[in-house]
């Protein structure tokens, strides 16, 4: 590049090298000379109408993809509204890249108009913040910030960039067009941790894959299907890796932890070997930590060896890649295993059998004869009409645990959740990024009344841009989760969970243009669903469902796995009240 370029058009450039499709923004004073480059860059930039959701937005696109969601906020105020989306990216290791403005160099620490110490502030809600100060350094900033989002345990980054230099005119030299672009996996375990592993696993009779996120940020799907097949293990999965095993493959068991199925949580306690792959043992999914899994062995598989012994202790860590880690552990498992022999053991088949008898005796069900619309009809309804690949992104609460219970999985990297920070106001925008990573796949939001409070002005965005999410809004006028918890375990003393006072959804749609209808009846919801997903236009149905529902099984805060209420409690025992004082 000839000298006399703009610290804004070799920004624009190195995206187009590091070959980023769309940026998530909304501009302001810092960021303006970045805009007037973009005017014939060439790069798709989409309006949002908060930070905050280009935030969730290039998040749903780097979930989906795998590879760095990219958003731009100005300086101050901007900056700050990306903080809850890159912590909850953080949380999940999600490989986001934000470039915020920033004042003038010059200006920097003399409280200019909106300054932010935005490196500061971001620092624990990143892997790493950078800030350019010269514009012939953007290109080395950029590649170290692309690198360092997928590196090892993915995650956010940011980038900041004082307007100074941003109209600095500089020659840049940009990094070699044959550059890795991928990192290379790592295998830290040595060869006799993976022998000692298969060991364990073929002196097991009850083992269980425990299957978390890391398993689908490494694309390691298919060897979590190869072991669990070749060695008849039953696999559960966190909230973030559903989808990394089909739900419906005889051997999968969900969903574990405080709303796992019966089955599944009964399974983990009776376990006498867990393999952990990607899965860092979080307080949602092992309740009580010192009583989880208590008769089972534990292999622990995970790229970051700060997780290891974290929250509970293993008996065998292999540290590297998931995939990488799970290849060399099947390998290793044929060479010791005899042909068949593992399927063919009767301990494992009357394993499998026990798990089923568990099934039967508690199943996930509700109420299927109500004339009240329930959530979980509407779940299961969208589930068996929406495309096998369908792109699924919740906000959270009840609405994220029906979902997460009743929805069926058939690939990984179709499921979005801000699953450890829990961020309200997730899944819309993230949908809309999920969407503009595949135009042609359908992408549907299933969102509560609550959460879809926080975002819904990106309504404008999507009817602007033609983005055809499907919004599904399980509307039950409340705060529900929290309207669970006061009802189980603060004796129904609700406090400030009523969500009556909400807009009509629907009309609401309807004023930004987009085709939307309410739905009261059960009788409806078939027809509901099926004319929202017939066409390639945004879409809105509020589904107004039985506001008493509740989210069962329920491990009670401060419980063991082997605790869980799988039904509303008769009273409010003591028992549940001590559950509140431990966790507190």
């Amino acid at each position: 590049m000839s000298h006399g370029f703009t610290g804004s058009e070799i920004l624009l450039e190195s995206l187009k090298r590091e070959k980023v499709e769309v940026v998530f923004g909304l501009p302001g004073g810092a960021v303006l000379p970045l805009y007037d480059a973009m005017y014939s860059a060439g790069i798709r930039h989409l309006l949002v109408r908060h930070e905050q959701a280009a935030a969730f937005a290039a998040d749903g696109y780097a979930r989906v993809t795998g590879k760095p969601g990219v958003c731009l906020a100005t300086s101050g105020p901007g900056a700050t509204n990306l903080v809850t989306g890159l912590t909850s990216a953080l949380m999940d290791s999600i490989p986001v890249v934000a470039l915020t403005g920033q004042v003038p160099l010059p200006m920097i620490g003399k409280d200019a108009f909106q300054e932010a110490d935005t490196v500061g502030i971001t620092l624990p809600a990143t892997k790493q913040s950078f800030m350019a100060r010269t514009a012939a350094e953007i290109p080395s900033v950029v590649d170290r910030a692309f690198r360092a989002a997928i590196s090892g345990r993915p995650g956010p980054v940011l980038v900041d960039l004082p307007k100074s230099v941003l109209m600095e005119r500089a020659e840049a030299v940009f990094p070699g067009e044959n550059c890795e672009r991928v990192p290379a996996r790592v295998s830290e375990w040595r060869e006799e941790d993976v022998a000692r592993a298969a060991e364990m696993i073929l002196a097991s009779r009850q083992a269980v894959l425990y299957v978390g996120g890391g398993a689908v940020a490494s694309d390691a799907s298919a060897e979590v299907r190869e072991l669990a097949e070749f060695a008849q293990i039953p696999v559960t999965t966190t909230v973030m890796a559903l989808g990394a095993f089909p739900s419906r493959d005889p051997l999968s068991l969900g969903m574990l932890g405080m709303h796992g199925s019966y089955a599944t949580n009964t399974a983990i306690c009776h376990a006498d070997l867990l393999i952990a792959v990607g899965a860092r043992f979080d307080d949602r999914v092992t309740g009580r930590a010192k009583d989880f899994a208590s008769r089972a062995k534990k292999i622990q598989i995970d790229i970051d060896p700060s997780e290891i012994n974290k929250n509970v202790r293993v008996d065998l860590a292999l540290v590297g890649d998931a995939g990488l880690a799970l290849g060399a552990l099947l390998k290793e498992l044929k060479r010791q295993s005899r042909a068949g022999e593992l399927a063919r053991h009767a301990g494992r088949k009357a394993w499998l059998e026990r798990i089923e008898s568990w099934r039967g005796e508690h199943p996930l069900d509700y109420d299927r004869y109500s004339r009240a619309v329930k959530p979980q009809y509407v779940i299961e309804t969208i589930s068996e009409l929406a495309d096998e690949r369908a792109m699924v992104a919740v906000d959270v609460g009840q609405h994220q645990m029906w979902a997460a219970q009743f929805y069926k999985f058939s690939h990984p990297r179709a499921w979005l959740s801000s699953s450890g920070l829990g961020a309200m106001g997730y899944g819309f925008p993230a949908a809309m990024g999920a969407q503009m990573a595949f135009p042609e796949r359908q992408a549907i939001a299933i969102v509560g009344d609550g959460g879809f409070q926080m975002t819904f002005n990106d309504l404008a965005t999507v009817i602007q841009y033609r983005v055809p999410v499907k919004i599904a809004i399980i509307n039950n006028r409340s705060l529900g989760m929290v309207r669970q918890w006061q009802e189980i375990f603060f004796e129904k003393r609700y406090c400030d969970i009523d969500l009556n006072f909400a807009p009509d959804f629907a009309k609401l749609a309807e004023s930004y243009g987009i085709r939307a209808a309410r739905v009261e009846h059960r009788t409806d919801v078939a027809d509901a669903v099926r004319d929202m997903l017939s066409d390639r236009e945004p879409r809105l149905i509020d589904f107004w469902v039985d506001p008493s529902e509740n989210v069962y099984p329920i491990v009670p805060p401060g419980g063991s796995l082997a605790e869980m209420l799988v039904e509303p409690p008769r009273v409010l025992s003591e028992l549940m009240k001590n559950y509140w004082r431990i966790s507190a």
